[in-house]
């Protein structure tokens, strides 16, 4: 059985390659130039300082959009290639929150690929989905959501993968871990899930993704309503525009590729 706690040895760590969609890339959790930081890249540091200075690789693959066999086709090779200590592995997620997708197939191809990077990587870590409830336009994906979860834990198992359980991370139901699109974290919802999946490995990580947000101010139904509809007007529209169109937000869009701790670090300064 795979076990999401890791023994000390996993923070001798000493390369990482990141695969995955928008949420590896880190959308939501704007750096410098119109890049993004986001969870693997704050995780990646968390793993370095572990390391004597300069001994530390880290790639970040992972491009917004992306469909399972995309990432599969583009990614997964080059992260096989690399042969590092560590892997985390995000995908399917695209294809479950379109329409008609069976998240038993979805799984079938997920473990193929995973097959791939077990067979080369020290460490595959592969995540689960969020719990949905809170999302209006994908609540309603939950139980979809939720069948692929059961999935991947149990390919986890198969493997001897640890597994960064998203579904189970209390702290990111709360609307300020999420950036005004609602469908990605934001800066704070990203550095929880880098703490999470620190303590996964068995790190001993500088604060509790767990921690309580501080009290919000009270909102009226007018507030809430006048929220919904600028979101609609601003994200939602877009958003079913570019599914109609057959677009994909990552359609132009480069991987981050290599990058050292210390530009991580000045990228996360810059916009503190």
């Amino acid at each position: 059985m795979a076990d999401d706690s890791k023994s000390d040895s996993k923070a001798e760590i000493g390369s990482y390659v990141a695969v995955g969609d928008s949420f590896t890339e880190g959308v939501g959790d704007p750096g410098p130039g119109g890049a993004f930081v986001g969870w693997a890249d704050r995780f990646a540091v968390l793993l370095a300082d572990r390391r004597p200075e300069g001994d530390f690789q880290y790639t970040n693959l992972a491009v917004r959009g992306k469909l399972l066999d995309q990432i599969v086709a583009d990614q997964v090779p080059r992260a096989v290639g690399m042969a590092p200590d560590l892997v985390s592995f995000c995908a399917g997620g695209n294809d479950i929150i379109r329409p008609g997708t069976d998240p038993d197939e979805v799984a079938e191809r997920f473990e193929r690929a995973l097959a791939q990077l077990t067979a080369v990587s020290g460490t595959v870590m592969v995540t689960t989905g969020f719990d949905t409830r809170g999302v209006p336009v994908l609540k309603h994906l939950r139980g979809k959501i939720a069948t692929y979860n059961g999935h991947v834990r149990a390919i986890a198992d198969r493997y001897g993968c640890p597994v960064l359980d998203l579904w189970s991370l209390r702290s990111v139901q709360d609307r300020r871990a999420w950036d005004a699109d609602r469908l990605h974290l934001s800066p704070e919802g990203h550095t929880r899930v880098a703490l999470r999946a620190g303590q996964v490995l068995g790190l001993d990580v500088p604060a509790d993704p767990e921690q309580a947000w501080p009290p919000l101010p009270p909102r009226g139904v007018l507030d809430v309503r006048r929220d919904n509809v600028a979101w609609a007007r601003e994200f939602l529209v877009p958003w079913i525009g570019r599914r109609l169109r057959g677009e994909s937000s990552g359609d132009h869009v480069t991987a981050k590729g290599a990058l050292s701790p210390d530009d991580i670090r000045m990228r996360i300064a810059s916009v503190a």
